[in-house]
C-alpha cells in the first residue's frame, strides 16, 4: 500500500457484514470467498478501506461477535488463507483492511474462560470479571445486560457470578489484568504481521467498570434516554454510571495506539450505550496516545433530518473534536437501516425519496472527518421485516417483541434481480430472507442506470478524493436566511469549497447575497439555476461551488 499516515483523517470505510455480503460456496451464509468474488465491486465503489465484521471462530451465539478463538477463522467463513487472499487482493487494488476486533469479551467456549471458570486459584482464574454473591445469593449489583436480563451470571464450579455486559455467553474480561491486556495485544500483533491496516474495536467503552461494583441509580422520569435509545429497552432504565465509560478505560488506550503506530495501522472505535455519544467518542480520539476515530450514534435514530437538528450536531463535533476525528456513520449492522428510519419523515413520491437519498450521500462525503458506509446503503435498501419463525438475531428474540432486533438490517445483498436468491447464494434458501423489495435495488439493476443512488454514491466518493477542501480542509457553518437550507464551506490553503443542501421536499431559493462569490464545480449537485441573483435548490437538492 502506499504510505499515506493520514488517510484515516478522511477515509471513506465500507462495511461488510460478511454472513450476508455473498455466499461463496453455496450453503446460504456469506463467507471469505464471497467477499474475494466481489472486491471488485467494492473498489468500484472508490472507497479507501473495508471493515470486515467477525469472521473468528465462534459458536455464533452472536453471529461472531463471541469469539472462542482469536486467530483462527471460522469453517463458516473459510480458512485463514482465504482472508489472506481478500487481504492480498485488496491491497492490490489499494484498498485498505480493516477487521472487527472484540475485546471486552470472549465467547464462553474460549479456552482462556474455560480454565477461568474451572477454579479460583489456576492460571486464569483472575482473567474475567468474578464477584461474589451478595449475602442472599443474589448478584453482587443491580447492572443489566444490554440485552436484557441481569449483567451477572452464576457459575456453579467457581461459586461466583461472572459479568458480562451482553449475552451471558459472553463474558467480559478483566482489562485490569495486566496479563489480558498483554494478551490481547498478542492477539492484536498477530493480524497486523499479516499485513492488516487497523481495527474496529468493538464496543470499546466498556473494557473497564467500576471496582467496587456500586449499584447504578435509577433514571429519574424527568431525563430523557440517550439519542437512538428505545423507549422500551429497559437497559436505559438505569444511569449506566459504573458498568461502562469509566475514566479507566482511557488510560488502556496508550499501549493499543503504540502498537498500532508500530504498523502503521489505525483504530476505528465503536462507541456504545452511552448517555453522551458525542462527548464521550471525543475523548476516546483525544490526543495522539489514544485511538484513531470514532463512531457513534448520533445519526442513527429516526429522528427528521433538519437543519436545527444538523447545525445543533455540526457545531458539536466541531467545539469537542478539535484535535480527534470523528467518523460520520448513518447506518451499521446493529441499526435499522437509514433508508427506513428517515422515509417515514418524508413525502411519500418516490422521486423524492431517492432525492432525499442522494442529498444524503452528498452531505456524508462533505462533512469534516472520516466516513463510513454499511454495505446495502449505497443500494437505498430498506430495513426487511422478519417474522418471528424466520428470526437469528439473539438480541431481537431475547428482547421480542418490546425491543426491535438487528435481523431486519442484516439481509444479504441482492446483486442480481432476478436471480435465484437475488445471485447471493446457490444455496435453496440464504440465512436470512431477502425481501421481495429488495430486488429492486439489487446492483445489477441500478448499474444498468447512471442515474441510480449506487452510481451517484461511486461519483461522489471519486469526487471527494479530488478535492483537497474535503480531505483536509476546515468547516464552516452559514448562517442562512431559510430554515430548510443547511450551508457551510470547506476551506484549506489550496482549496474554498461552498456546500449547500435543502433538507425539504419543497424547492428552496437562496439569495446570492448570503453566500460568498463562487463557481459552481462540474456536474455535482443541481446546475447553477440563477435568477435576478437567486440560487434555486430543487425539493431534496444540492449545491457544491468553488469560492472565487
Amino acid at each position: 500500500m502506499p504510505s499515506q499516515p493520514d488517510w484515516w483523517r478522511s477515509a471513506v470505510i465500507y462495511q461488510i457484514y460478511p454472513r450476508s455480503f455473498a455466499d461463496g460456496n453455496g450453503d446460504g451464509i456469506g463467507d471469505l470467498p464471497g467477499i474475494l468474488n466481489h472486491i471488485d465491486y467494492v473498489a468500484s465503489l472508490n472507497v479507501d478501506a473495508l471493515w470486515i465484521s467477525p469472521f473468528f471462530k465462534s459458536p455464533m451465539r452472536d453471529f461472531g461477535y463471541d469469539i472462542s478463538d482469536y486467530r483462527a477463522v471460522d469453517p463458516i467463513f473459510g480458512t485463514l488463507d482465504d482472508f489472506k487472499a481478500v487481504l492480498k487482493v485488496a491491497h492490490d487494488r489499494s484498498l485498505r483492511v480493516l477487521i472487527d476486533q472484540v475485546w471486552n469479551h470472549t465467547s464462553d467456549q474460549h479456552p482462556w474462560f474455560e480454565e477461568s471458570r474451572a477454579s479460583r486459584d489456576n492460571a486464569r482464574a483472575d482473567w474475567y470479571v468474578w464477584a461474589d454473591p451478595k449475602p442472599d445469593g443474589t448478584a453482587p449489583n443491580n447492572w443489566l445486560s444490554t440485552f436484557g436480563g441481569s449483567a451477572w451470571a452464576w457459575e456453579p464450579q467457581r461459586q461466583q457470578y461472572y459479568l458480562h455486559n451482553f449475552l451471558d455467553s459472553q463474558p467480559d474480561l478483566n482489562w485490569y489484568n495486566p496479563a489480558v491486556v498483554a494478551a490481547i495485544l498478542d492477539t492484536a500483533q498477530f493480524w497486523l504481521e499479516l499485513g492488516v491496516d487497523g481495527f474496529r474495536l468493538d464496543v470499546v467503552n466498556f473494557f473497564t467498570h467500576d471496582r467496587s461494583l456500586r449499584d447504578n441509580p435509577l433514571r429519574p422520569a424527568e431525563l430523557p434516554r440517550p439519542a437512538g435509545a428505545s423507549a422500551t429497552d429497559p437497559f436505559f432504565a438505569q444511569l449506566n454510571l459504573h458498568n461502562l465509560d469509566q475514566p479507566s478505560t482511557l488510560d488502556l488506550l496508550k499501549p493499543i495506539r503504540q502498537l498500532l503506530d508500530r504498523y502503521g495501522a489505525i483504530a476505528l472505535a465503536e462507541i456504545s450505550s452511552t448517555e453522551d455519544a458525542l462527548l464521550t467518542s471525543s475523548a476516546y480520539v483525544s490526543g495522539s496516545d489514544r485511538l484513531h476515530t470514532a463512531y457513534n450514534s448520533s445519526l442513527m435514530t429516526d429522528e427528521p433530518l433538519t437543519v436545527q437538528r444538523l447545525t445543533g450536531l455540526i457545531q458539536r463535533v466541531e467545539s469537542l473534536f478539535t484535535d480527534g476525528v470523528i467518523c460520520w456513520t448513518a447506518g451499521t449492522h446493529d441499526f435499522p437501516r437509514l433508508k427506513s428510519r428517515w422515509s417515514k419523515y418524508q413525502p411519500s413520491e418516490t422521486f423524492l425519496q431517492d432525492a432525499f437519498d442522494h442529498m444524503f450521500a452528498a452531505l456524508m462525503v462533505s462533512l469534516r472527518g472520516c466516513c463510513c458506509l454499511y454495505q446495502g446503503d449505497e443500494l437505498g435498501l430498506t430495513q426487511a421485516e422478519i417474522p418471528y419463525e424466520k428470526m437469528q438475531d439473539p438480541f431481537g428474540l431475547q428482547g421480542y417483541p418490546h425491543v426491535l432486533g438487528r435481523d431486519g438490517s442484516r439481509t444479504p445483498m441482492p446483486w442480481r434481480k432476478d436471480a435465484p436468491a437475488a445471485g447471493f447464494t446457490e444455496a435453496a434458501e440464504p440465512w436470512l430472507p431477502i425481501p421481495a423489495d429488495h430486488r429492486l435495488y439489487a446492483v445489477d439493476v441500478q448499474e444498468a442506470d447512471s442515474t441510480s443512488l449506487l452510481q451517484k454514491y461511486r461519483r461522489l466518493i471519486r469526487w471527494r478524493n479530488e478535492q483537497p477542501a474535503l480531505r483536509q480542509g476546515d468547516l464552516t457553518l452559514l448562517n442562512l436566511a431559510d430554515d430548510h437550507l443547511l450551508g457551510f464551506v470547506r476551506t484549506c490553503d489550496s482549496q474554498r469549497l461552498l456546500c449547500l443542501f435543502n433538507l425539504s421536499p419543497a424547492t428552496v431559493y437562496c439569495d446570492r447575497a448570503e453566500i460568498p462569490p463562487c463557481e459552481p464545480t462540474e456536474a455535482m449537485g443541481v446546475s447553477d439555476r440563477s435568477y435576478h441573483d437567486i440560487l434555486e435548490l430543487p425539493p431534496f437538492g444540492f449545491y457544491f461551488a468553488n469560492l472565487i
